[in-house]
């Protein structure tokens, strides 16, 4: 026969959900007053001689979205990273010469470790902490981050993506 747990709901009701409800309205106001995000200091990203600034060929012309494929400057560049994904899905078509987060955000090339750990946020925990990437500097002082396009190309990653392994077997399917 089942215990009843009707106490500990009753309790969790009166005590849990409000202090819930009152630390999220916290951290919702404090998120407000955060400081900026760090900035970190990176060399200029590695830009094929004569693209940049994107404004200089770009400025004044309307932003084709129909994914095709790319020709005169950028007919080296094949989209591999994300399947179905396409230019303005990371460079901002108003104004090509800064990125696009998801959220609207613009940010500079330089600040591209904000793109990049939209996705692949444990990467760029460790690349803040310098467990991944290159940096150079004092070890008590100012250091230098390489970005993470210094190392990977970021249309067509040089890893091959893995094919999921199937789960492992509960104990209890053991035979």
């Amino acid at each position: 026969m089942m215990r009843s747990f009707q106490p500990l709901r009753i309790l969790a009701r009166i005590f849990i959900l409000p202090a819930a409800v009152i630390l999220s309205a916290q951290l919702a106001v404090s998120a407000e007053h955060a400081p900026p995000a760090k900035k970190f200091l990176v060399p200029p990203p590695p830009f094929s001689p004569g693209i940049f600034p994107c404004s200089q060929c770009h400025q004044g012309m309307p932003a084709n979205r129909t994914p095709r494929k790319l020709e005169m400057m950028h007919q080296d560049i094949t989209l591999k990273h994300m399947p179905g994904g396409w230019c303005f899905d990371c460079h901002n078509p108003g104004n090509r010469d800064k990125l696009k987060l998801s959220n609207g955000r613009l940010v500079p090339f330089e600040e591209s470790y904000n793109l990049c750990g939209q996705c692949h946020g444990t990467i760029l925990r460790e690349w803040k902490a310098g467990l991944h990437g290159k940096r150079t500097g004092s070890w008590n002082g100012e250091k230098q981050y390489l970005l993470c396009v210094h190392c990977h190309w970021p249309h067509e990653p040089a890893f091959k993506s893995l094919t999921p392994m199937p789960p492992p077997v509960r104990p209890a399917d053991i035979k």
